[in-house]
């Protein structure tokens, strides 16, 4: 029995080293089964990242405080104007994709500059073009262009337009106050007023030439005032009448005087003005 129990313990013995072993080589055949690591940020890591996001949301903080208050200091609203101020002036730029400078609008504290190929203002629908201006020539397309100063419209050289009007109930004056008044046209210059008097005067002289035609005055009335009266003797017969009736005289310097009507012409006769003339 003794014996018999020896072997059974050994045999256990045997059978555990061998269960040993063999977990022992089935531990070595399994090289794929890693250690365990614990997943995460530790230590100074940690530390950083938490860093980096108090300094993310303290930079966020300072923008939206700064964009507040431009947004209150620009006066940025919907319901308000855009209003861009400085204390010299404010320029704004256009650019094309080259990165050259296109176009500049400048506003400083003594005038307003443009710098630009073309200068166009539009109607309040933007359909229609009231003003353009280029190198070449300044276009305005309005129905009207009032000029509301003292001393009128001043030009420095000539003016073109097929109608100069003045406003009703208003007076339309063409002066120049040193020097001459050109009107001129290849088929002809009109000057009426229909529905009133057209008066022209001159300090000096006032001609009017015609080199291939004629001057016609055609009225009901033409009257010539302040003519001088040239000396006839009278018959003794006519002493004693008033005189009614008078002749218009030409000198040959262009000068007209009149003469005393009779039955013949008596311009010869009053020689005298013609040559004081």
């Amino acid at each position: 029995m003794e014996q018999s129990a020896t072997l059974d313990i050994e045999t256990l013995k045997i059978t555990q080293e061998q269960f040993m072993l063999a977990s022992q080589s089935v531990h070595l055949q399994r090289p794929g089964c890693d250690a365990v690591y614990p997943v995460g940020l530790y230590g100074w890591r940690k530390r950083c990242l938490y860093f980096f996001l108090l300094l993310l949301l303290v930079t966020m903080i300072v923008n939206l405080a700064l964009t507040v208050w431009i947004i209150k200091v620009m006066h940025f609203s919907v319901d308000s104007l855009l209003v861009l101020g400085s204390e010299k002036n404010v320029t704004l730029n256009a650019r094309n994709n080259q990165g050259q400078l296109t176009g500049q609008l400048t506003l400083g504290p003594d005038a307003v500059e443009a710098q630009c190929q073309r200068l166009e203002v539009r109607s309040k629908d933007g359909g229609r073009l009231l003003f353009t201006a280029n190198e070449e020539e300044v276009i305005m397309t309005t129905e009207k262009f009032t000029v509301t100063g003292s001393e009128g419209a001043v030009f420095g050289h000539s003016v073109e337009t097929p109608l100069i009007q003045a406003r009703a109930s208003e007076e339309l004056k063409l002066e120049s106050p040193t020097r001459t008044l050109t009107m001129e046209a290849p088929r002809g210059v009109e000057v009426s007023a229909p529905k009133g008097p057209l008066k022209v005067s001159g300090r000096k002289d006032l001609q009017l030439e015609s080199t291939e035609g004629e001057i016609l005055l055609d009225a009901n009335t033409i009257q010539l005032s302040s003519l001088p009266l040239g000396v006839y003797t009278l018959s003794p017969n006519q002493a004693s009448q008033e005189q009614a009736v008078y002749e218009v005289c030409v000198c040959p310097s262009g000068k007209i005087y009149l003469s005393p009507a009779e039955t013949s012409s008596t311009c010869q006769a009053m020689s005298n003005i013609c040559l004081w003339s």
